[in-house]
């Protein structure tokens, strides 16, 4: 009962706008000093601490701030001259060019709102004043950009394999499949609709101007490689690899396109700063309500209610897939993970799924959360940028989440979409 009160008590405080951290921290600490009494509030500050101090979380900041750092130093800029130059006499060329460049950049950052952030204020206005309509535009940048939490690096992939003790590499491996598979079926899809509507073609390819935009790319081109192939080679870990693409961020703005001065610096600090705060506030607010909630017993109990009722795995994940779906439409990605994940944990692990297969199921389903209103982070984000009212957005935008539901429909009932490269390297 107390438990019930505490997740209400949560629910209630976001909706009258507390900002999550702050909400989840409040109902952690009524539900100690109502169970446990005043006794137990020295263990608050220790709890908060050692939930954010996990060593793996430390690529957090790290692949945020390497994301502020691109987006200042013209690499955002240079993928999109190079992927207007590979598919620029293809129909429709600029939405396919946004989910290219997208894909490239989710290879970088890790984030979908480093994403958007980087490539709206360019592609949107050029989409625009090339005919395509506003809600489509703002729509295919949106849901594009939400390829950076499935393609590996992902920060909610390393949140994820945190909070379920399982490997942040064989996660960022896993996740490589589903994402081509969801960002090449997008870029069919946005083919279909130039075919229908006569959307233009940009240019005539020409190998002399690809050779061109290729040479002045490169230095941007290889930070994926830097950054994946130190990873997935075992020359470094995550953590480090984040590191890793911090310090190529800035050898290549400093040095290679001298774009990246001290303002700008500055700036990207400052911004990768709030950034990490407030995931960072969220991490310890929620490791104090996790905490709570494992002394009560509350997941082993959820696990033993539900494998009382079914063994099946196929209709766990099914049940599991519709309770991340209705969770990602009221909660932020790392929110939803920190939150809900030590609570499933025990079902999962009790009905025989594999975590990391697991791992992508929740990315996918909190990738679409991204995209559904009401809280939609990074739908809204896209709004703002577009310039474009919500609802007009989100309608445009359902065949590209319909992309997204298929895509996880796929990795939830064919694990090998996620596991056949994890089994080859990892097992």
């Amino acid at each position: 009962m107390t438990e019930t009160l505490v997740l209400l008590c949560a629910v209630a405080l976001v909706l009258i706008n507390v900002p999550i951290a702050v909400a989840i921290g409040i109902a952690a600490v009524i539900a100690m000093l109502a169970t446990q009494g005043v006794d137990s509030l020295p263990n608050v500050a220790i709890a908060m601490y050692q939930g954010a101090t996990s060593f793996p979380l430390i690529a957090i900041p790290l692949f945020i701030l390497a994301g502020a750092i691109m987006n200042t130093s013209g690499i955002s800029r240079r993928l999109i001259d190079f992927c207007t130059a590979l598919l620029g006499s293809i129909r429709g060329a600029l939405a396919h060019v946004n989910v290219l460049t997208s894909m490239f950049f989710a290879e970088i950052s890790g984030s979908a709102v480093a994403d958007v952030a980087a490539t709206g204020p360019i592609l949107i206005p050029a989409m625009k004043r090339r005919g395509y309509p506003g809600p489509f535009t703002a729509a295919v940048t949106s849901s594009s950009a939400s390829l950076a939490i499935i393609i590996p690096p992902s920060i909610p992939m390393i949140l994820y394999a945190v909070m379920a003790g399982t490997s942040v590499v064989q996660l960022f491996v896993a996740g490589i499949v589903p994402g081509l598979i969801a960002g090449f079926t997008m870029m069919a899809l946005c083919y279909w609709y130039a075919v229908r509507y006569s959307w233009p073609v940009e240019e005539v390819f020409e190998f002399r101007k690809l050779w061109a935009s290729f040479k002045e790319a490169f230095w941007a081109l290889t930070l994926p490689l830097i950054i994946l192939g130190g990873i997935f080679g075992g020359i470094v870990t995550a953590t480090e690899g984040a590191a890793l693409a911090v310090v190529a961020a800035l050898l290549v703005g400093l040095f290679a396109y001298r774009e990246l001065n001290w303002r700008h610096l500055r700036d990207a600090i400052i911004e990768g700063g709030v950034q990490t705060g407030v995931v960072m506030l969220l991490v310890a607010s929620s490791a104090l309500l996790g905490q709570y909630l494992t002394e009560a017993q509350v997941p082993q109990n959820m696990a033993k209610a539900l494998t009382s009722v079914t063994n099946n795995p196929w209709l766990v994940l099914a049940l599991l897939n519709v309770f991340f779906l209705l969770i990602g439409m009221f909660l932020h990605s790392s929110a939803a993970i920190i939150l809900v994940v030590p609570i499933v944990m025990p079902l999962v692990t009790a009905v025989g799924i594999d975590p990391v297969h697991f791992g992508i199921v929740v990315t996918l389903n909190l990738a679409i959360g991204q995209q559904t209103p009401p809280v939609a982070s990074v739908l809204m984000i896209t709004c703002s940028i577009a310039k474009e009212n919500v609802w007009d957005v989100t309608k445009a935008n359902i065949p590209f989440i319909a992309v997204l539901l298929a895509t996880l429909l796929l990795v939830t009932y064919v694990p090998p979409v996620t596991l056949s490269l994890v089994d080859v390297f990892y097992r």
